[in-house]
Formats: structure tokens, sequence, C-alpha cells
């Protein structure tokens, strides 16, 4: 079976069903993540009795939904679970443009706290407020230009969809493996690909952007036009500089694919984590990789694969093989190569091989959908020069650690590959300044919904001494894997480019509307 994050993610939520105690987000135990409103702007909020709903819900061509209507539940919800105590007092579904133009005007002249929604995906929460969440799934449509080889899509198509339309007119944009992430938190952070090493970022593929401003404006930005905000969109994060409505992205003709997954006993781990970074740093780029290192818990224990994805054929991808088996002394258990068509790659990719596209959502998004959401915490960090034997061991520790102290949870470190076309434009070309990654390292924990607090604070507990075990090795943190538990965080995800996204900020958005705990903000001070 082929175990990737998402995979993993789906599996590892069913690993702790068994335990007794529930856990609901808002009763967290210590090492909770905190709430996603983060510290209120200096300028009260309103007070919700004086909000006359009832005016922005006649103006939408969109709907609007209040806590008392029967969709609230649901429509509150964002993926993690975690935060299904983070309550709104209103979703605007908004159906054009203009009705996210008249959401930002109403919560301005209200001051009603306002967070922008696309997939809901956003780690920290920041897709939902206790104001009003400004939802744009139904923004969805794709409009292909063959000629030029430009997509524009609304900003609300989740992935899987935004695969399906591109992919069978023979084009693909690079982009995310989780199937209902929504492409405008992807792109405005980045966007990793399994198609990253060849043609880069989900950003560098970026021409233009559509964006409601804080002071209720549509803006188109380019490379001619607000130039500064059309950098800052290019991996400045999503949320800071106002509500992306579309964007049009350059888009690239589907090459043959060929897909393997290799598996190794784990106690050949740390011989397979030391042979993928030597061997992936010399890979060409059209191949990209990932070497998980997993535990399942009570439900399987660990495991150490490494699983990628080749723009060429499956002769070619056996041969770029050869190094990697040759440099691990045990044979893998696992070893597959083989050819795959696009769409279905992209299914494997999601962890939804065999199923259909309708089925690959949650249920709240297509009837037909059989994916869950989840509840877990995570934490990223970029290897940048080949790490030490002890810091390899180090990786290969903290996943024992998590299998023998907490095996009610699921969770592991995963290393994606960077280098390739990620690494080739220069830092301060685009507001995504990590470019001289060898890796990006996630590690996470999963829980089910029967998992006690002490459980959880355990698994929050081990994402913090992984991360203090791993320190002295990574460097900085990836924005879409954004994680509130950060204390330099701004200078984790952006660097040497905080400095322009501040000044952008201060530009577009003074008053720091779009505000929540890890915005960017609009001084250094």
């Amino acid at each position: 079976m082929r175990l990737d994050r998402r995979t993993f993610l789906r599996a590892a939520a069913g690993t702790a069903a068994g335990v007794a105690v529930a856990a609901r987000s808002g009763t967290l135990p210590e090492g909770r993540l905190p709430s996603s409103s983060g510290a209120a702007p200096a300028r009260a909020l309103g007070d919700d009795r004086s909000v006359p709903w009832r005016t922005l819900a006649s103006s939408l061509r969109g709907r609007l939904v209040r806590p008392t209507d029967p969709s609230y539940k649901v429509d509150a919800q964002v993926y993690n679970k975690r935060f299904d105590g983070l309550l709104p007092r209103a979703i605007a579904y908004c159906r054009t443009p203009d009705d996210v133009q008249r959401c930002v005007d109403f919560a301005r002249r209200h001051r009603v706290r306002v967070a922008a929604r696309s997939g809901g995906h956003s780690y920290g929460g920041y897709s939902v407020c206790r104001g009003l969440v400004v939802d744009v799934t139904e923004l969805s449509a794709v409009h292909l230009d063959m000629r030029r080889r430009r997509a524009t899509v609304g900003a609300g198509i989740r992935l899987i969809d935004l695969y399906t339309a591109l992919g069978g007119k023979g084009r693909l944009l690079p982009g995310g493996s989780c199937p209902t992430v929504g492409i405008a938190g992807l792109a405005l952070g980045g966007g990793v690909s399994v198609f990253s090493r060849r043609y880069g970022l989900t950003c560098d593929q970026l021409d233009a952007v559509r964006i409601v401003t804080a002071d209720g404006k549509i803006l188109t930005c380019d490379r001619e036009r607000h130039e500064d905000l059309f950098w800052a969109c290019r991996g400045g994060g999503g949320g800071n500089f106002g509500v992306a409505t579309s964007f049009t992205f350059r888009v690239h003709t589907i090459p043959p694919i060929a897909l393997f997954t290799l598996q190794w006993p784990w106690a050949a781990a740390t011989d397979v984590l030391g042979a993928w970074l030597h061997w992936t740093a010399g890979a060409p780029d059209e191949l990209w990789s990932n070497c998980q290192l997993l535990s399942a818990g009570t439900a399987g224990g660990e495991t150490v694969k490494v699983t990628g994805v080749l723009c060429g054929s499956a002769r070619t991808l056996t041969t770029l093989l050869r190094p990697l088996r040759a440099a691990v002394a045990t044979a893998p258990v696992v070893d597959f190569v083989g050819p795959e068509s696009y769409l279905p790659a992209m299914l494997v990719e999601a962890g939804c091989e065999g199923t259909s596209v309708a089925a690959c959502h949650l249920p709240s998004e297509n009837p037909a959908g059989i994916l869950s959401r989840a509840s877990f915490g995570a934490k990223s960090a970029y290897v940048t020069s080949m790490p030490p034997d002890r810091g390899i061991a180090a990786a290969v520790d903290a996943v024992t650690i998590l299998d023998q102290e907490v095996p009610e949870v699921g969770g592991g470190i995963v290393f994606d590959a960077y280098g390739g076309a990620v690494n080739r434009v220069a830092p301060d070309a685009t507001a995504f300044v990590h470019r001289d990654a060898l890796a990006c390292a996630q590690w996470s924990y999963f829980w089910g919904t029967g998992a006690t607090h002490s459980v959880i604070a355990a698994g929050s507990s081990w994402l913090a001494s992984t991360g203090r075990s791993l320190a002295p090795y990574v460097h900085g943190a990836y924005q879409n894997y954004i994680d509130p538990t950060l204390t330099d965080w701004a200078r984790a995800y952006y660097g040497a480019n905080l400095p322009r996204l501040v000044k952008v900020k201060r530009k577009v958005d003074p008053d720091d509307f779009f505000h929540f705990a890890q915005s960017i903000p609009t001084s250094l001070a």
C-alpha cells in the first residue's frame, strides 16, 4: 500500500480511534495551538447585537450563513478538527468578486474581524475567526487559454478539481498533493509540488492575481500593475494583504510520468535517510522524491520509505534509482516502479488511489466524498546543507521515540526534496525566500476522535522536543505549514524578504485590517 502524507493522515486518524475520551477543540491541554483569532487590533470590535447581518445577507449574490441556520455546524468547520471550537458569527459564501468587496466593506464599517477561507486547511486555524469568514469556494471557474498556455482560476477551487479540469486538456499546474486544499492559500504561500523540481513552485507560475484589498478595491496585480503587491502574493502567505478572487497561471504540457515506492525495514532508516539526502542532491530536475519516516503506533509500528515522481519513462526512473538502492545495504521490502497517467498519478499522491475524483473530497464538498477531516499538529524547517551523521540519527531517533512513547497517535517526519527549478529563482525575486533548501522537513502527529488530553499533550510535547533535537541541522520554516508555536515566526517564514513584505503591508493595509496571530505586521518595531 502506498502511504504518503495524505494517506498516512487518514490512517493515523483511525489509529487512536479506540481511546475512550473524546478530545474537543477548545479544551486542549498544555501545548495546544493558540486561538487563530490572535491578538485583537487596537480598535474595539463591534458588538454582535449591533451588526446588521441581514443587510449584508441581502446585498450578496451568494449566501450568508448564521449560527441559527441548519447548515451552520458544517459550514463553520475547517479541515483540522482541533479548531471546531472556534465559531464565526457568520460565513459568507461569495459568488462573485463583488460579494467579497461587500463583505470587506461591511466588516470595516461594523468593526467585524475577517478571515479569508479557500480550502480551510490553515495549520494554525487562520481560515476561521470569531467574526466573518469570507469563503471563496464558489469562485471556482477555470478558463484555459490553450494558445497562450495560461489558466485563469477561481480562488476557491480545490486542487483535485483543478487537476481534473487542466488534466483533461493535457495541461498541469505544479501544486500540492492534498486534494481538498484550496488554490489560494497554496499559491499565496509558495506551493510545493511533485513537479516543483521540474517547473518550480505554484507561485512561480503566477502571472496575475485579482485581490480585494482592505479599502474594498479589486486590484489586478502583475509585473506591471501593483508590482509590489504582486511580488508579495508570490510566497507572502495567505490572508495578509487581502482576499484573492482569482489567479492567472502559466500551465505546462503533461509529460510522461512514472512513479516509484521503495520501502525498507525500520532498522535501515538511518542508512536510507542519509542515502536519500545524498542521492536527491544530485538528482535531475525531472525527478522529485521524498523520504518518509513514519510511526503508525500500535496500528503498525515504524516505516521508512522513499517515494517519488519522474517526468519521464519508467525505464529512465529505474536507472536513476540504482544509486539509491546501491547506497542502502539492506534490500527494500517493497520495490515498485511504474508508468502512470497524470490524473491517476495525482489521485495516488492525494491518497485517493482506486477512487473517483468525486470520492476524493470531503462529504461536505461533494456528496460522493469519502475523505474525512483530521486532528493534527505539525512543525517544519529546511535542510539547507548535508547534515552530519548525528543530525540524521536525530531524525530517526525522534520517530522511534514517538512510536515508543506515544503509540496511541500516528506521526513522523517527511522530507520533501527541493532543488532544481525551485532553487534557480533568486531569493528576492518573489516573497518566497527559501531558495537554497535541499529539502523541507515536516514533523507531525495525528490523533483520532477518542484521544485523551494526555495523549494529545504528549504528541505536542514530541513536536517541541523534535524541533529542539533537529534545530542544529535545520533553518527557517515553511509559511504554508504555518506554526502558531514559533516565536520568531516572521523571520523563519520570510527571512531577508520580511522588511519588504512589511512595507507592502503598510501600503495596502495600513490599519492592519487583515489581522491574525501570525499576519505580516505593518511595522518591524
